[in-house]
């Protein structure tokens, strides 16, 4: 053991993290999407083959196995080319690196945008917020009215009130500021959201193309909903500090898991927090 240990040399330590930072990038960024779901079982499959061949020698059944994982990643590509899309958006944007700080001026704490939508669920007004991440969302703010605006509980209920120009569509999030209004964001195919209304389904459409975290609230049921990756998630109005949780996720600078270097040590973190206990268990 110690003389594999001595003959690592620094070259294979870089693959090594090389390596990692692809592995577990891919994950994170395939994970609660179809494409992730399709890479889990392109894994299974590969896994048999390696098992069949290697275990019990079945080399006729793992070369067909074989030969459909190829046609089965070429078709994956055609598939999940929203899904694939998206993910390759996230890794070559810029923001998906270090983020700028939460800005001081100006920018609404995660509270203050909670309670503000908690007060519209309970008034039954409906609402749309969209939160930028690492994938731009200016191609959507073109479609609607640029406002650059504080986020206040008044100015979002200015907006959000019908019959005024512009309650129909939804408002963008940049650095905790109002960037955008009156915005069209594209609407998903789901078959799961034939009895959702269009904001519902406007919003996990956004999620699908982008990264972004999404918030619809019902004006039909009061409820709040969280579009993420695709999956929507819904809250009651009392259940605020989940909502609190999403919005910190979603806003830069506020995380401690931010930033690709953030992401990247947070499993070496857990590791290194629970190295104690397993020490005492044993």
């Amino acid at each position: 053991m110690i003389e594999a240990m001595q003959s690592v040399t620094v070259s294979d330590a870089v693959q090594i993290a090389i390596l990692y930072v692809a592995v577990y990038s891919v994950l994170r960024g395939a994970k609660g999407s179809r494409f992730g779901q399709a890479l889990l079982g392109i894994g299974v499959l590969s896994s048999l083959a390696v098992i069949f061949s290697l275990v019990f020698h079945f080399d006729v059944l793992s070369r067909i196995i074989q030969f459909l994982l190829i046609y089965l990643a070429i078709s994956s590509v055609v598939i999940f080319q929203p899904e694939i899309r998206r993910f390759l958006q996230t890794v070559g944007a810029f923001g998906y690196l270090e983020k700028p700080k939460h800005k001081a001026n100006g920018a609404a704490t995660p509270e203050l945008i909670v309670d503000t939508l908690v007060e519209l669920a309970k008034a039954r007004m409906g609402a749309l917020v969209a939160f930028e991440r690492g994938i731009s969302l200016r191609a959507y703010e073109a479609t609607g009215v640029a406002t650059d605006a504080l986020f206040t509980a008044e100015i979002v209920k200015s907006i959000f009130t019908p019959p005024l120009p512009l309650h129909d569509g939804g408002v963008v999030m940049r650095d905790g500021r109002i960037s955008s209004a009156h915005c069209i964001f594209p609407v998903s195919n789901n078959p799961d959201l034939i009895g959702s209304g269009m904001r519902h389904r406007a919003a996990v459409g956004l999620s699908e193309e982008t990264d972004a975290l999404v918030v619809v609230v019902s004006e039909e049921r009061g409820q709040i909903s969280i579009a993420r990756n695709g999956r929507l998630f819904k809250y009651s109005p009392q259940q605020r500090e989940s909502l609190i949780r999403w919005v910190i996720r979603a806003m830069p600078g506020q995380s401690q898991e931010e930033g690709f270097v953030g992401k990247l040590l947070v499993p070496l973190q857990k590791l290194l927090v629970r190295a104690p206990k397993t020490e005492e268990g044993q």
